[in-house]
Protein backbone atom coordinates (compact mmCIF):
# COMPACT_ATOMS: atom_id res chain seq x y z
CA UNK A 1 0.00 0.00 0.00
CA UNK A 2 0.85 3.37 -0.73
CA UNK A 3 2.29 5.12 2.33
CA UNK A 4 3.67 8.78 0.93
CA UNK A 5 3.32 12.16 2.83
CA UNK A 6 0.09 14.13 2.61
CA UNK A 7 0.88 16.21 -0.63
CA UNK A 8 -1.61 16.39 -2.86
CA UNK A 9 -4.61 17.90 -1.69
CA UNK A 10 -3.90 15.68 1.80
CA UNK A 11 -3.83 12.78 -0.25
CA UNK A 12 -0.56 10.52 -1.54
CA UNK A 13 1.03 12.51 -4.21
CA UNK A 14 0.64 8.91 -6.61
CA UNK A 15 -2.99 10.47 -6.93
CA UNK A 16 -1.70 13.74 -8.50
CA UNK A 17 -0.45 11.34 -11.46
CA UNK A 18 -3.23 9.43 -12.06
CA UNK A 19 -5.69 12.55 -11.64
CA UNK A 20 -3.90 14.42 -14.59
CA UNK A 21 -3.68 10.99 -16.78
CA UNK A 22 -7.32 10.63 -16.13
CA UNK A 23 -7.88 14.40 -17.26
CA UNK A 24 -6.46 14.00 -20.28
CA UNK A 25 -7.77 10.79 -21.16
CA UNK A 26 -11.27 12.34 -20.57
CA UNK A 27 -10.49 15.67 -22.79
CA UNK A 28 -9.68 13.43 -25.49
CA UNK A 29 -12.85 11.08 -24.94
CA UNK A 30 -15.64 13.73 -23.81
CA UNK A 31 -14.57 15.95 -26.69
CA UNK A 32 -14.61 13.47 -29.35
CA UNK A 33 -18.36 12.73 -27.99
CA UNK A 34 -18.81 16.35 -27.71
CA UNK A 35 -19.21 16.22 -31.55
CA UNK A 36 -19.78 12.50 -32.69
CA UNK A 37 -23.62 12.91 -32.82
CA UNK A 38 -23.55 15.82 -34.61
CA UNK A 39 -21.03 14.45 -36.94
CA UNK A 40 -22.98 11.85 -37.70
CA UNK A 41 -25.96 13.51 -38.71
CA UNK A 42 -24.81 16.10 -40.17
CA UNK A 43 -25.17 16.91 -44.11
CA UNK A 44 -21.85 15.52 -45.62
CA UNK A 45 -22.08 19.00 -47.51
CA UNK A 46 -20.99 20.32 -44.10
CA UNK A 47 -18.54 17.75 -43.42
CA UNK A 48 -20.51 15.19 -41.79
CA UNK A 49 -21.70 11.47 -42.57
CA UNK A 50 -25.45 12.02 -43.15
CA UNK A 51 -26.60 8.97 -41.37
CA UNK A 52 -30.71 9.58 -39.91
CA UNK A 53 -30.79 10.72 -36.56
CA UNK A 54 -32.69 7.69 -34.88
CA UNK A 55 -29.05 5.86 -36.86
CA UNK A 56 -26.92 8.22 -34.92
CA UNK A 57 -28.85 8.42 -31.33
CA UNK A 58 -28.42 4.25 -31.59
CA UNK A 59 -24.70 4.26 -32.40
CA UNK A 60 -24.20 6.61 -29.76
CA UNK A 61 -25.51 4.49 -26.98
CA UNK A 62 -24.42 1.63 -28.61
CA UNK A 63 -20.73 2.99 -28.92
CA UNK A 64 -20.52 3.59 -25.43
CA UNK A 65 -21.79 0.47 -24.18
CA UNK A 66 -19.18 -0.87 -26.08
CA UNK A 67 -16.88 1.36 -24.17
CA UNK A 68 -17.43 0.30 -20.77
CA UNK A 69 -18.43 -3.27 -21.76
CA UNK A 70 -14.63 -3.36 -22.59
CA UNK A 71 -13.42 -2.69 -19.26
CA UNK A 72 -13.96 -6.41 -18.78
CA UNK A 73 -11.02 -7.46 -21.26
CA UNK A 74 -8.84 -4.59 -19.82
CA UNK A 75 -9.42 -5.65 -15.86
CA UNK A 76 -9.10 -9.38 -17.55
CA UNK A 77 -5.88 -8.50 -18.68
CA UNK A 78 -4.51 -6.39 -15.69
CA UNK A 79 -5.49 -9.09 -13.46
CA UNK A 80 -4.15 -12.06 -15.33
CA UNK A 81 -1.48 -11.13 -17.89
CA UNK A 82 -0.35 -7.38 -17.60
CA UNK A 83 -0.81 -6.05 -14.25
CA UNK A 84 -2.67 -2.54 -14.23
CA UNK A 85 0.05 -0.82 -15.08
CA UNK A 86 1.24 -1.77 -18.34
CA UNK A 87 -2.38 -2.16 -19.18
CA UNK A 88 -2.71 1.52 -19.02
CA UNK A 89 -0.16 2.62 -21.25
CA UNK A 90 -0.95 0.61 -24.14
CA UNK A 91 -4.69 1.27 -23.79
CA UNK A 92 -3.61 4.94 -23.90
CA UNK A 93 -1.98 4.64 -27.73
CA UNK A 94 -4.94 2.62 -28.99
CA UNK A 95 -7.42 5.30 -27.57
CA UNK A 96 -4.81 7.53 -29.47
CA UNK A 97 -4.43 6.20 -32.51
CA UNK A 98 -8.16 6.08 -32.64
CA UNK A 99 -8.67 9.48 -32.71
CA UNK A 100 -6.11 9.78 -35.12
CA UNK A 101 -7.88 7.63 -37.47
CA UNK A 102 -11.06 9.40 -36.33
CA UNK A 103 -9.56 12.45 -37.41
CA UNK A 104 -9.01 11.44 -41.42
CA UNK A 105 -11.57 11.75 -44.05
CA UNK A 106 -12.76 8.69 -45.08
CA UNK A 107 -16.33 8.69 -43.94
CA UNK A 108 -17.95 5.35 -42.86
CA UNK A 109 -14.87 3.32 -42.59
CA UNK A 110 -12.54 5.55 -40.55
CA UNK A 111 -15.15 6.00 -37.76
CA UNK A 112 -16.14 2.22 -37.24
CA UNK A 113 -12.04 1.33 -37.29
CA UNK A 114 -11.59 3.86 -34.65
CA UNK A 115 -14.76 2.88 -32.69
CA UNK A 116 -12.96 -0.41 -32.16
CA UNK A 117 -9.52 0.91 -30.98
CA UNK A 118 -11.00 3.50 -28.99
CA UNK A 119 -13.07 1.23 -27.52
CA UNK A 120 -10.32 -1.70 -27.10
CA UNK A 121 -8.06 0.93 -25.61
CA UNK A 122 -10.80 2.81 -23.14
CA UNK A 123 -11.42 -0.96 -21.89
CA UNK A 124 -8.03 -1.17 -20.82
CA UNK A 125 -7.35 2.30 -18.94
CA UNK A 126 -10.71 3.07 -17.71
CA UNK A 127 -11.14 0.48 -15.05
CA UNK A 128 -7.34 0.05 -14.31
CA UNK A 129 -6.59 3.70 -13.54
CA UNK A 130 -9.42 3.96 -10.93
CA UNK A 131 -8.01 0.51 -9.16
CA UNK A 132 -4.64 1.99 -8.95
CA UNK A 133 -6.31 4.83 -6.90
CA UNK A 134 -7.90 2.19 -4.91
CA UNK A 135 -4.38 0.57 -4.05
CA UNK A 136 -2.92 3.98 -3.03
CA UNK A 137 -5.12 3.41 0.10
CA UNK A 138 -5.63 1.05 2.90
CA UNK A 139 -9.07 -0.44 3.10
CA UNK A 140 -9.78 1.39 6.38
CA UNK A 141 -7.96 4.87 5.20
CA UNK A 142 -10.88 7.35 5.36
CA UNK A 143 -9.62 9.61 2.69
CA UNK A 144 -10.35 7.42 0.46
CA UNK A 145 -13.97 8.64 -0.49
CA UNK A 146 -12.51 11.92 -0.61
CA UNK A 147 -9.58 10.70 -2.47
CA UNK A 148 -11.79 9.29 -5.37
CA UNK A 149 -14.14 12.67 -5.37
CA UNK A 150 -10.80 14.49 -6.05
CA UNK A 151 -9.77 11.80 -8.37
CA UNK A 152 -13.03 12.66 -9.80
CA UNK A 153 -12.59 15.99 -10.14
CA UNK A 154 -9.76 15.32 -12.69
CA UNK A 155 -11.75 13.31 -14.84
CA UNK A 156 -14.38 16.07 -15.22
CA UNK A 157 -12.27 18.92 -15.57
CA UNK A 158 -11.11 17.34 -18.61
CA UNK A 159 -14.55 16.47 -19.44
CA UNK A 160 -14.94 20.51 -19.38
CA UNK A 161 -12.30 22.03 -21.24
CA UNK A 162 -13.10 19.48 -24.05
CA UNK A 163 -16.38 20.46 -25.61
CA UNK A 164 -15.48 23.83 -25.34
CA UNK A 165 -12.30 23.68 -26.95
CA UNK A 166 -12.84 20.05 -29.07
CA UNK A 167 -16.69 21.49 -29.81
CA UNK A 168 -16.30 24.61 -31.29
CA UNK A 169 -13.01 23.53 -33.37
CA UNK A 170 -15.66 20.82 -34.51
CA UNK A 171 -19.05 22.63 -34.83
CA UNK A 172 -17.13 25.90 -36.19
CA UNK A 173 -13.92 24.68 -38.09
CA UNK A 174 -13.76 21.44 -39.50
CA UNK A 175 -14.71 18.23 -37.22
CA UNK A 176 -11.55 16.05 -37.90
CA UNK A 177 -9.55 18.86 -36.55
CA UNK A 178 -11.31 18.10 -33.60
CA UNK A 179 -11.04 15.10 -33.69
CA UNK A 180 -7.14 15.31 -34.11
CA UNK A 181 -7.14 17.35 -31.05
CA UNK A 182 -8.71 14.70 -28.97
CA UNK A 183 -5.68 12.87 -29.92
CA UNK A 184 -3.21 15.47 -28.63
CA UNK A 185 -5.26 15.54 -25.66
CA UNK A 186 -4.62 11.66 -24.70
CA UNK A 187 -0.82 12.01 -26.11
CA UNK A 188 -0.31 14.38 -23.36
CA UNK A 189 -1.97 12.15 -20.66
CA UNK A 190 0.47 9.33 -21.90
CA UNK A 191 3.45 11.43 -21.27
CA UNK A 192 2.51 12.29 -17.93
CA UNK A 193 1.67 8.97 -16.92
CA UNK A 194 4.74 7.16 -18.35
CA UNK A 195 7.12 9.63 -17.19
CA UNK A 196 5.55 10.96 -13.65
CA UNK A 197 4.28 7.59 -13.04
CA UNK A 198 8.07 6.36 -12.07
CA UNK A 199 8.24 8.62 -9.76
CA UNK A 200 5.30 8.25 -7.81
CA UNK A 201 3.44 5.09 -8.52
CA UNK A 202 6.19 3.00 -6.71
CA UNK A 203 5.24 -0.56 -7.47
CA UNK A 204 1.19 -0.24 -7.95
CA UNK A 205 0.00 -2.10 -10.32
CA UNK A 206 3.29 -3.94 -11.99
CA UNK A 207 2.33 -7.41 -11.52
CA UNK A 208 -1.01 -9.20 -11.98
CA UNK A 209 -2.75 -9.91 -8.93
CA UNK A 210 -4.54 -13.59 -10.54
CA UNK A 211 -1.67 -14.42 -13.20
CA UNK A 212 -2.57 -17.39 -15.22
CA UNK A 213 -1.43 -20.89 -13.86
CA UNK A 214 0.30 -23.51 -15.24
CA UNK A 215 -2.35 -25.24 -17.46
CA UNK A 216 -5.05 -22.75 -17.41
CA UNK A 217 -3.70 -21.00 -20.62
CA UNK A 218 -5.21 -24.02 -22.79
CA UNK A 219 -8.55 -23.30 -21.54
CA UNK A 220 -9.21 -19.78 -21.69
CA UNK A 221 -8.04 -20.08 -25.41
CA UNK A 222 -10.99 -23.05 -25.81
CA UNK A 223 -13.17 -20.29 -24.08
CA UNK A 224 -12.19 -17.14 -26.31
CA UNK A 225 -12.49 -19.44 -29.54
CA UNK A 226 -15.92 -21.03 -28.55
CA UNK A 227 -17.15 -17.47 -27.91
CA UNK A 228 -15.75 -15.91 -31.16
CA UNK A 229 -16.91 -18.71 -33.11
CA UNK A 230 -20.85 -18.40 -31.12
CA UNK A 231 -20.28 -14.21 -32.26
CA UNK A 232 -19.58 -15.30 -35.98
CA UNK A 233 -22.10 -17.98 -36.20
CA UNK A 234 -24.85 -14.84 -35.32
CA UNK A 235 -23.67 -12.79 -37.55
CA UNK A 236 -23.26 -15.11 -40.56
CA UNK A 237 -26.85 -16.23 -40.24
CA UNK A 238 -28.04 -12.43 -40.02
CA UNK A 239 -26.24 -11.71 -42.68
CA UNK A 240 -27.40 -14.38 -44.92
CA UNK A 241 -31.50 -13.81 -44.06
CA UNK A 242 -31.63 -10.47 -44.36
CA UNK A 243 -31.75 -9.21 -40.75
CA UNK A 244 -28.60 -7.65 -40.62
CA UNK A 245 -29.35 -4.32 -39.65
CA UNK A 246 -28.32 -1.62 -37.10
CA UNK A 247 -31.42 -2.53 -35.04
CA UNK A 248 -29.77 -5.77 -35.04
CA UNK A 249 -26.73 -5.10 -33.59
CA UNK A 250 -28.31 -2.60 -31.04
CA UNK A 251 -30.04 -5.81 -29.92
CA UNK A 252 -27.06 -7.88 -29.91
CA UNK A 253 -24.98 -5.62 -27.66
CA UNK A 254 -28.61 -5.35 -25.65
CA UNK A 255 -28.24 -8.95 -24.60
CA UNK A 256 -24.41 -8.21 -24.25
CA UNK A 257 -24.82 -5.62 -21.94
CA UNK A 258 -27.17 -7.60 -20.10
CA UNK A 259 -25.59 -10.78 -20.38
CA UNK A 260 -22.04 -10.06 -19.14
CA UNK A 261 -22.91 -8.90 -15.44
CA UNK A 262 -25.12 -11.92 -14.99
CA UNK A 263 -22.05 -13.84 -15.90
CA UNK A 264 -19.62 -12.21 -13.89
CA UNK A 265 -21.37 -11.94 -10.86
CA UNK A 266 -22.04 -16.01 -11.31
CA UNK A 267 -18.30 -16.46 -11.50
CA UNK A 268 -17.44 -14.11 -8.52
CA UNK A 269 -20.46 -16.09 -6.21
CA UNK A 270 -19.27 -19.67 -7.42
CA UNK A 271 -15.29 -19.30 -7.80
CA UNK A 272 -13.03 -21.30 -5.27
CA UNK A 273 -10.72 -18.31 -5.46
CA UNK A 274 -13.31 -16.20 -3.54
CA UNK A 275 -13.49 -16.74 0.04
CA UNK A 276 -16.90 -16.92 2.21
CA UNK A 277 -16.57 -13.14 3.72
CA UNK A 278 -15.68 -12.08 -0.12
CA UNK A 279 -19.02 -13.63 -1.80
CA UNK A 280 -21.16 -11.86 1.13
CA UNK A 281 -19.55 -8.54 -0.01
CA UNK A 282 -19.90 -9.15 -3.76
CA UNK A 283 -23.81 -9.99 -2.33
CA UNK A 284 -24.28 -6.79 -0.57
CA UNK A 285 -22.37 -4.86 -4.19
CA UNK A 286 -25.31 -6.33 -6.49
CA UNK A 287 -27.63 -3.74 -5.42
CA UNK A 288 -25.69 -1.33 -5.83
CA UNK A 289 -25.14 -1.83 -8.97
CA UNK A 290 -28.51 -2.15 -10.12
CA UNK A 291 -28.63 1.30 -8.60
CA UNK A 292 -25.89 2.40 -10.85
CA UNK A 293 -27.68 1.04 -14.02
CA UNK A 294 -30.86 3.00 -13.16
CA UNK A 295 -28.46 6.48 -12.39
CA UNK A 296 -25.96 5.79 -15.35
CA UNK A 297 -29.20 4.83 -17.90
CA UNK A 298 -30.71 8.72 -16.98
CA UNK A 299 -27.26 10.75 -16.52
CA UNK A 300 -25.84 9.24 -20.13
CA UNK A 301 -28.62 10.53 -21.94
CA UNK A 302 -26.71 13.76 -21.58
CA UNK A 303 -24.90 13.44 -25.05
CA UNK A 304 -28.01 12.23 -26.84
CA UNK A 305 -31.74 12.74 -25.58
CA UNK A 306 -30.31 15.79 -23.87
CA UNK A 307 -28.28 16.88 -27.01
CA UNK A 308 -31.23 16.89 -29.07
CA UNK A 309 -33.60 18.46 -26.71
CA UNK A 310 -30.21 21.63 -26.82
CA UNK A 311 -30.12 21.46 -30.32
CA UNK A 312 -33.95 21.28 -30.92
CA UNK A 313 -35.68 22.44 -28.12
CA UNK A 314 -33.63 25.06 -26.62
CA UNK A 315 -33.20 29.73 -27.56
CA UNK A 316 -29.34 29.55 -28.79
CA UNK A 317 -28.98 32.34 -26.75
CA UNK A 318 -28.50 33.61 -23.16
CA UNK A 319 -28.01 36.43 -21.48
CA UNK A 320 -26.80 38.38 -25.16
CA UNK A 321 -24.48 34.98 -25.39
CA UNK A 322 -24.96 32.94 -28.38
CA UNK A 323 -24.47 29.18 -27.57
CA UNK A 324 -23.15 26.22 -29.29
CA UNK A 325 -24.90 23.17 -28.69
CA UNK A 326 -22.20 21.05 -28.24
CA UNK A 327 -21.24 23.81 -25.48
CA UNK A 328 -24.18 22.00 -23.30
CA UNK A 329 -21.46 19.41 -22.60
CA UNK A 330 -19.87 21.06 -20.29
CA UNK A 331 -22.41 21.80 -17.99
CA UNK A 332 -21.64 17.82 -16.26
CA UNK A 333 -18.53 18.74 -15.69
CA UNK A 334 -18.47 22.20 -14.45
CA UNK A 335 -20.74 21.39 -12.14
CA UNK A 336 -18.96 18.06 -11.15
CA UNK A 337 -15.56 20.76 -10.09
CA UNK A 338 -17.92 23.44 -8.68
CA UNK A 339 -18.95 20.46 -6.41
CA UNK A 340 -16.40 18.48 -5.84
CA UNK A 341 -14.73 20.46 -3.01
CA UNK A 342 -17.53 20.78 -1.23
CA UNK A 343 -17.91 17.47 -0.78
CA UNK A 344 -14.98 16.28 -0.04
CA UNK A 345 -14.41 18.57 2.39
CA UNK A 346 -17.95 17.21 3.61
CA UNK A 347 -17.01 13.96 3.65
CA UNK A 348 -13.51 14.73 5.26
CA UNK A 349 -15.37 16.85 8.03
CA UNK A 350 -17.55 13.67 8.84
CA UNK A 351 -15.35 11.37 9.01
CA UNK A 352 -16.80 7.91 10.09
CA UNK A 353 -19.49 10.01 10.66
CA UNK A 354 -20.80 10.52 7.45
CA UNK A 355 -23.66 8.63 5.47
CA UNK A 356 -23.43 5.08 4.79
CA UNK A 357 -22.43 4.47 1.29
CA UNK A 358 -26.11 3.18 0.46
CA UNK A 359 -27.99 6.53 1.70
CA UNK A 360 -25.20 8.05 -0.67
CA UNK A 361 -26.54 5.81 -3.63
CA UNK A 362 -30.33 6.17 -2.41
CA UNK A 363 -29.65 9.95 -2.91
CA UNK A 364 -28.00 10.18 -5.69
CA UNK A 365 -30.80 8.04 -7.30
CA UNK A 366 -33.53 10.17 -6.47
CA UNK A 367 -31.70 13.40 -7.24
CA UNK A 368 -31.01 11.96 -11.22
CA UNK A 369 -34.85 11.20 -11.15
CA UNK A 370 -36.18 14.91 -10.06
CA UNK A 371 -33.36 16.02 -12.32
CA UNK A 372 -35.84 14.41 -15.33
CA UNK A 373 -39.03 15.18 -13.55
CA UNK A 374 -37.63 18.85 -14.18
CA UNK A 375 -37.52 18.65 -17.95
CA UNK A 376 -41.23 17.17 -18.47
CA UNK A 377 -42.09 20.89 -17.33
CA UNK A 378 -41.26 23.06 -20.32
CA UNK A 379 -43.31 20.66 -22.56
CA UNK A 380 -46.23 20.64 -20.48
CA UNK A 381 -45.98 24.59 -20.09
CA UNK A 382 -44.92 25.76 -22.99
CA UNK A 383 -45.78 23.01 -25.90
CA UNK A 384 -43.01 21.21 -27.98
CA UNK A 385 -43.58 23.51 -30.69
CA UNK A 386 -41.42 26.19 -29.62
CA UNK A 387 -37.99 26.71 -27.92
CA UNK A 388 -37.47 27.01 -24.53
CA UNK A 389 -34.87 28.97 -21.96
CA UNK A 390 -31.94 27.37 -21.74
CA UNK A 391 -31.81 27.38 -18.00
CA UNK A 392 -34.08 24.53 -17.79
CA UNK A 393 -31.48 22.52 -19.15
CA UNK A 394 -28.63 23.72 -16.43
CA UNK A 395 -31.21 23.68 -13.83
CA UNK A 396 -31.64 19.91 -15.07
CA UNK A 397 -27.68 19.09 -14.92
CA UNK A 398 -26.94 20.84 -11.63
CA UNK A 399 -29.54 18.46 -9.94
CA UNK A 400 -28.40 15.64 -11.56
CA UNK A 401 -24.66 16.05 -10.86
CA UNK A 402 -25.87 16.20 -6.93
CA UNK A 403 -26.58 12.75 -7.69
CA UNK A 404 -23.50 12.03 -9.18
CA UNK A 405 -21.44 13.27 -6.45
CA UNK A 406 -22.88 10.82 -4.20
CA UNK A 407 -23.05 8.16 -6.08
CA UNK A 408 -20.61 7.84 -8.74
CA UNK A 409 -16.98 8.73 -7.13
CA UNK A 410 -18.27 6.92 -4.32
CA UNK A 411 -19.02 4.07 -6.42
CA UNK A 412 -15.55 4.05 -7.13
CA UNK A 413 -14.25 3.86 -3.60
CA UNK A 414 -16.83 1.39 -2.57
CA UNK A 415 -15.79 -1.35 -5.52
CA UNK A 416 -12.15 -0.96 -4.54
CA UNK A 417 -13.17 -1.83 -0.41
CA UNK A 418 -15.35 -4.82 -1.51
CA UNK A 419 -13.62 -6.44 -4.65
CA UNK A 420 -12.77 -9.97 -4.15
CA UNK A 421 -8.67 -10.05 -4.46
CA UNK A 422 -8.65 -12.30 -7.18
CA UNK A 423 -11.08 -10.18 -9.30
CA UNK A 424 -9.59 -6.92 -8.29
CA UNK A 425 -8.98 -5.15 -11.47
CA UNK A 426 -12.42 -6.61 -13.11
CA UNK A 427 -14.33 -5.83 -10.34
CA UNK A 428 -13.44 -2.03 -11.36
CA UNK A 429 -14.46 -3.16 -14.45
CA UNK A 430 -17.87 -4.46 -13.74
CA UNK A 431 -18.81 -1.28 -12.22
CA UNK A 432 -18.08 0.56 -15.68
CA UNK A 433 -20.42 -2.42 -16.72
CA UNK A 434 -23.31 -0.41 -14.72
CA UNK A 435 -22.77 2.13 -17.72
CA UNK A 436 -22.53 -0.35 -20.79
CA UNK A 437 -25.88 -1.98 -19.66
CA UNK A 438 -27.37 1.84 -19.03
CA UNK A 439 -26.29 2.71 -22.44
CA UNK A 440 -27.78 -0.38 -24.02
CA UNK A 441 -31.21 0.21 -22.20
CA UNK A 442 -30.84 3.69 -23.36
CA UNK A 443 -30.27 2.60 -27.18
CA UNK A 444 -34.06 0.58 -26.48
CA UNK A 445 -36.05 3.38 -25.09
CA UNK A 446 -34.37 6.29 -26.99
CA UNK A 447 -36.57 5.24 -29.47
CA UNK A 448 -39.55 6.69 -27.40
CA UNK A 449 -38.29 10.40 -27.16
CA UNK A 450 -40.03 12.58 -29.74
CA UNK A 451 -41.27 15.50 -29.88
CA UNK A 452 -44.87 14.53 -29.13
CA UNK A 453 -44.00 12.12 -26.34
CA UNK A 454 -41.64 14.42 -24.72
CA UNK A 455 -43.11 14.98 -21.11
CA UNK A 456 -44.09 11.30 -20.82
CA UNK A 457 -40.77 10.39 -21.90
CA UNK A 458 -38.67 12.51 -18.92
CA UNK A 459 -41.96 11.89 -16.52
CA UNK A 460 -41.97 8.44 -16.59
CA UNK A 461 -37.97 8.01 -16.72
CA UNK A 462 -37.32 10.12 -13.72
CA UNK A 463 -40.00 8.59 -11.63
CA UNK A 464 -38.10 5.17 -12.12
CA UNK A 465 -35.80 6.72 -10.72
CA UNK A 466 -37.36 8.14 -7.73
CA UNK A 467 -38.81 4.99 -7.16
CA UNK A 468 -35.55 2.84 -7.26
CA UNK A 469 -33.67 5.19 -5.09
CA UNK A 470 -36.46 5.49 -2.21
CA UNK A 471 -37.19 1.33 -2.66
CA UNK A 472 -33.37 1.61 -1.84
CA UNK A 473 -33.23 3.47 0.97
CA UNK A 474 -35.47 1.14 2.82
CA UNK A 475 -33.10 -2.20 2.18
CA UNK A 476 -30.27 -0.53 3.27
CA UNK A 477 -30.06 -2.19 6.35
CA UNK A 478 -29.56 -5.88 5.52
CA UNK A 479 -27.33 -4.71 2.50
CA UNK A 480 -24.74 -2.88 5.17
CA UNK A 481 -24.69 -6.29 7.24
CA UNK A 482 -23.58 -7.81 4.20
CA UNK A 483 -20.94 -5.11 3.75
CA UNK A 484 -19.55 -6.06 6.99
CA UNK A 485 -16.88 -3.50 8.38
CA UNK A 486 -17.63 -1.58 4.85
CA UNK A 487 -19.55 1.04 5.18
Amino acid sequence: METQKKTFFGQPFGLATLFFTEMWERFSYYGMRAILLYYMYDEVANGGLGLPKPTALAIMSVYGALVFMSGILGGWMADRLLGSRQTVLIGGLFIMIGHVVLGLPFGLMALFISMVLIVIGTGMLKSNVSNMVGNLYSKEDDRRDAGFSIFYMGINIGSLLAPIIIGTLGQKVNYHLGFVVAAVGMFIGLLVYYFQGKKTLSDIGQAPTNPIKKGQGKKIVQALAIFSLAVALIFSWAGFSGRLTIDFFVNFISVLGIGLPIFYFSRMLTSKEVSLEERQKVRAYIPLFLAAIIFWSLEEQGASILALFAEDRTKDVLWGFKIPASWYQTLNPVFVVMLTPVFVSLWTKLGKKQPSTVFKFSVGLVAAGLSFVLLMLPGMLYGVDQRVSPLWLVFSFFIMIIGEMCLSPVGLSVTTKLAPKAFESQTLAIWLLADATSQVINAQIARFYTPQTESAYFGIVGIVAVIGGILLYFVRKPIQNLMGNVR
